[in-house]
């Protein structure tokens, strides 16, 4: 069918406010469920908790598009869950549900006819069943298990059709229920970079350990060096810097701008420890890289010692982590 021309409105209404009165819609009804928010969430979020196995997101049409998204955002919080097609369900996709599961069924009006199947089957085999709908007493509603209940607020569409302010609710009642889980898991910035390891997202989860270098390339001496070994050092580890260790602790740092501040006082004649600068800026190889790369804007220097509990196990460059791109 060929999309029909667009006909001129007796009133012609400005398109910003339209879009104004679509944000006032979905503000409005935000706000109204988070007014609303009781012990269905609660029981919902501690269900969610208890199972051993993951949690099933299903619907269809518009609420369907929505479910995948709340899915998606769940696995990738730490709670084990992926997307089942309502109609798919009754052909043969229910066999993806098993008894450590728990379903999160999504409809507006609770009487979607493609999740009868879906219902039957978690009743049938006592599978909890949560319903993220707006009407508490539909069919949907009366066999759940949890009501996940929406408020009554009206569409944007002018029609009242399109599903535009009950789909922006389901999609941020899902981000709630999403967070509460990952805030009572204890789900930390490590966690999340496992299931986030490509991208820039992932590159600006890498740590000061994955980009520093260790062994046999760190370059340091003993303080009792000579300032012709330590150069020698210098040289050959192209860090442009020496760590000055005394057993096994990082004393100071000897970097080109030590050796030309004491050029003109026979810096050969000396040793690594009167050269040094003491108590260099340091960091620790559990830093986020980017906050590294802050850290060396801040101090203006081009390259850091990572240590641990005092002793050298790394040095990472600016460099390295704009090579990486975590910044």
């Amino acid at each position: 069918m060929a999309t029909p021309a667009p006909k001129a409105p007796a009133n012609p209404i400005d398109a910003v406010t339209s879009a104004a009165r679509v944000f006032d819609l979905a503000a409005n009804g935000i706000q109204a469920m988070a007014k609303s928010l009781g012990q269905d969430f609660t029981k919902c979020v501690d269900l969610f908790l208890s199972i051993r196995g993951r949690i099933i997101v299903s619907g269809m049409g518009k609420s369907g598009h929505i479910g995948h998204k709340i899915a998606a955002t769940l696995a990738s919080t730490g709670t084990p869950a992926f997307f089942v097609h309502a109609a798919e369900a009754s052909h043969g996709d229910l066999g993806m549900i098993t008894n450590d599961d728990a379903v999160l069924a999504l409809s507006n009006s609770g009487e979607t006819s493609e999740l009868a199947d879906l219902i039957d089957y978690t009743r049938r085999f006592g599978i909890k069943l949560v319903a993220m709908t707006s009407k508490r007493d539909s069919s949907l509603g009366q066999a759940a298990d949890i009501v996940l209940e929406l408020p009554n607020v009206a569409e944007a569409c002018p029609l009242g059709l399109a599903p535009t302010t009950s789909t922006t609710m389901m999609l941020a009642l899902g981000d709630a229920v999403a967070v509460a889980l990952l805030e009572r898991r204890g789900f930390t910035a490590d966690d999340y970079k496992v299931f986030h390891p490509g991208g820039k997202l992932g590159r600006k989860l890498l740590k000061v350990k994955d980009l520093m270098h260790t062994g046999d390339e760190l370059p340091l001496v003993k303080h009792t060096a000579s300032m012709s070994d330590t150069i020698l050092v210098m040289t050959k580890k192209t860090f442009g810097i020496a760590g000055v260790i005394d057993n096994g602790k990082l004393m100071g740092v000897v970097t080109d701008g030590d050796l030309r501040r004491h050029m003109q006082s026979g810096v050969l004649q000396k040793t690594a420890g009167d050269v040094m600068t003491k108590n260099p800026k340091t960091t620790h190889g559990s830093v986020l890289a980017q906050e590294a790369l802050r850290l060396m804007n801040e101090w203006k220097v081009a390259c850091l010692f990572v240590v641990d509990d005092g002793q050298p196990v790394g040095i990472v460059r600016l460099h390295d982590i704009l090579r990486a791109g975590a910044a």
